[in-house]
C-alpha cells in the first residue's frame, strides 16, 4: 500500500500541511529549513512526491510540531473518519 492517494496518506498530508499553515511558515521557509527547492514542498503537499516517514519527523521538528503528537492527532482523525464510514455502510445495508 504505496500508493501517494491512499486516503490515509491524504489526510497525513492536508493535516501537515493545516500544521505549518497554523504556525506561520511558508512553503519557502520550510524548504529552506530542510535545504530543497519550494517546489519539492509544493510537490509533497500536492501529493506528487512521497514524503518518508524519516522527512515527517524532520518536518514537523522544524515546523514546530512533536511528532508523537502529529501521529497521534492524525491516528484520531483516521479513527473517526473509519467509524463514519462504517456507520455509513452500515446505514446502507439497512
Amino acid at each position: 500500500m504505496k500508493s501517494i492517494h491512499d486516503k490515509a496518506y491524504l489526510r497525513m498530508l492536508e493535516l501537515l500541511r493545516a500544521k505549518r499553515i497554523e504556525k506561520g511558515i511558508t512553503q519557502e521557509q520550510l524548504a529552506s529549513a530542510l535545504g530543497v527547492r519550494q517546489g519539492i514542498v509544493s510537490k509533497i503537499e500536492t501529493h506528487e512526491r512521497r514524503l518518508d516517514i524519516i522527512e515527517l519527523r524532520t518536518i514537523c521538528g522544524i515546523i514546530g510540531v512533536p511528532f508523537t503528537d502529529f501521529i497521534r492527532e492524525l491516528d484520531e482523525c483516521l479513527i473517526i473518519e473509519q467509524n463514519l464510514e462504517n456507520e455509513k455502510n452500515k446505514n446502507l445495508e439497512q
